[in-house]
């Protein structure tokens, strides 16, 4: 049965269903739910991703409710899941995210605009690796999302895994999940380029400075981590953005 009410507990996702024609069905997002911009003064604020407001949720009935393994509480999403329908994504690779992709288009009858979604990216990836990717020089990087203390990203995120599409050698790739690093490991990894992340934590280029006297050699530069992070159709605009971005190094 097509989904008549859905409340979305990722951000990229929401976006996702608006793309796929969705909207008049959400009844119930995130705080942290920003795109499309007008979304969260027109549905019902349900909680942050890990701090959910469940007794909202419940009073919203909804038909389908769309989380993530990584982004929402376990233990929220397990007693959500003994009341309603709940699809949990899992998301660390670029196949995973065509999958959640055509999933939420089976859940929602829009499969049509999921595929084409879906067809556009491998098409895009596609592209952009012949141009620029795999042919062009992979420049040793340090992808940072935290300050104090430092933490970057390890190989099994979809951060490394976008990283590694956008030509980009993850200096943590051999690491898990999200490492904590000092200044002088950060010097040790001796990375030619740092990204500093849009999110979680906003950089700005005020901690630009204090990097460099680090690592003077390396080139630093800010980076929209929705791009780098949000599985979904926002990835549509990610590959203009890596040619970008590389073409500033």
């Amino acid at each position: 049965m097509s989904a008549k009410r859905i409340v979305s507990l990722v951000p990229s996702i929401t976006e996702l269903l608006v793309d796929l024609g969705l909207e008049d069905r959400i009844v119930g997002v995130t705080k942290f739910c920003v795109h499309p911009e007008h979304l969260r003064k027109a549905k019902t604020i349900v909680g942050g991703t890990k701090n959910l407001r469940m007794e909202v949720i419940r009073n919203l009935q909804p038909d389908l409710i769309l989380a993530n393994k990584e982004e929402n509480v376990k233990e929220q999403v397990e007693t959500l899941a003994s009341e309603f329908r709940v699809y949990t994504s899992v998301i660390s690779t670029w196949q995973e995210t065509l999958d959640m992709i055509t999933r939420v288009g089976a859940l929602t009858g829009t499969e049509k605009k999921a595929e084409t979604i879906a067809d556009a990216l491998n098409q895009k990836k596609s592209a952009f690796q012949a141009a620029k990717g795999n042919s062009s020089k992979r420049f040793r990087t340090l992808y940072l999302i935290w300050q104090k203390p430092w933490m970057s990203v390890g190989g099994d995120t979809f951060i490394h895994k976008m990283l590694s599409v956008a030509g980009f050698e993850n200096c943590c790739g051999e690491k898990s999940r999200y490492p904590v690093l000092e200044d002088a490991e950060i010097i040790s990894l001796a990375p030619e380029v740092i990204l500093l992340s849009s999110e979680p934590y906003p950089f700005t280029e005020k901690h630009i400075s204090g990097l460099q006297k680090l690592l003077p050699e390396a080139v630093i530069l800010l980076a929209d981590g929705e791009l780098f992070s949000w599985y979904g159709s926002r990835l549509l605009g990610a590959f203009d953005y890596f040619g970008d971005l590389r073409s500033r190094i």
